[in-house]
């Protein structure tokens, strides 16, 4: 089953080039049960990336454009009075797929961004009274501008802890850019994507997960992490328990992935910074901003011994 995952990968790779790891880390968090974030400049490949990953893993997905403009109900769906049938019918909004992408999320006001949170956690909306479920599996895929770009407001902490990774592309080296001025149109590339894996598969994937064993010292390692955020000089706020439950299951999905029945504390560690970086408010932080370096982080693992 993980074979195909790795064939998903292999397939990614080809159209979001030289991000290997973090194509791999994005299909982590996937395999893992939880939404997504990618933060970057424009132009980097984050729509890009979301779109390959929800067409090779066979999902029904929707890309909806966040804007200043946009109200919750442009997100849920809205009731609307049909004449013929004297009665009002609910319109599914865009929000009602495997996989939602949020195009440029914090672009949206706080109001529209909070319309997510228990599509996010609950798996389910709520409108005009009634609750509806989201099909299964079910993805937020997000992308976000750098905080300091004009028009953008700033995700609150719910809304950050309900992202089981937050990833950064970054700009690509010399060789991967000139693959890229050299190939063909990344859309015409995605146009040809076959599908490699299906809904069920990817679900079924997800329950072997809770094969992967985890021994009794590996939780105390979690524990000690989470606990090293919540005390000490690094850090003002610390790890919630969600967020130690999202890094224990995205190690489990990285040992999956490389052949393990086990978690090793090497798993723990490759996922930590895209779990935990963009939950953790840093004690120096300038005007109390979220979000923590690889070199704060690189610190924590350094003080807390395996």
């Amino acid at each position: 089953m993980y074979s195909k995952v790795h064939q998903v990968a292999q397939q990614v790779g080809r159209v979001i080039i030289g991000k290997d790891r973090q194509i791999r880390q994005a299909l982590v968090c996937l395999l893992a049960g939880g939404h997504l974030l990618i933060e970057d400049v424009p132009g980097v490949g984050k729509t890009t990336l979301a779109h390959a990953l929800a067409i090779s893993l066979g999902l029904k997905f929707n890309r909806l454009q966040f804007t200043s403009d946009l109200l919750p109900a442009d997100v849920v769906g809205i009731s609307i009075f049909e004449r013929e049938k004297g009665q009002f019918i609910f319109h599914p909004g865009p929000i009602f797929a495997q996989v939602l992408l949020a195009d440029e999320i914090n672009r949206a006001t706080p109001k529209t961004q909070s319309s997510l949170l228990e599509a996010m956690e609950e798996r389910q909306v709520t409108a005009e009274g009634r609750t509806r479920a989201l099909p299964q599996p079910f993805f937020v895929i997000a992308t976000q501008n750098p905080a300091h770009q004009v028009g953008t407001f700033a995700l609150p902490e719910s809304q950050l802890d309900r992202f089981l990774m937050c990833l950064s592309l970054g700009y690509p080296d010399a060789a991967a850019e000139r693959a890229l001025l050299l190939g063909e149109d990344r859309r015409s590339l995605l146009a040809q994507l076959p599908a490699v894996m299906q809904a069920g598969e990817l679900l079924q994937a997800q329950q072997q997960l809770r094969q992967i064993h985890t021994s009794p010292a590996l939780i105390d390692y979690v524990q000690a992490l989470a606990q090293a955020t919540r005390q000490g000089d690094l850090f003002a706020e610390g790890m919630s328990p969600r967020a130690a439950i999202a890094l224990l299951q995205a190690a489990r999905a990285w040992a999956a992935l490389e052949g393990r029945d086990h978690v090793l504390p090497e798993d723990v560690q490759a996922v930590l910074i895209p779990v935990i970086a963009h939950r953790l408010r840093p004690l120096k932080a300038p005007g109390g901003k979220v979000g923590a370096s690889s070199e704060l982080l690189a610190q924590l693992m350094q003080r807390v011994g395996v």
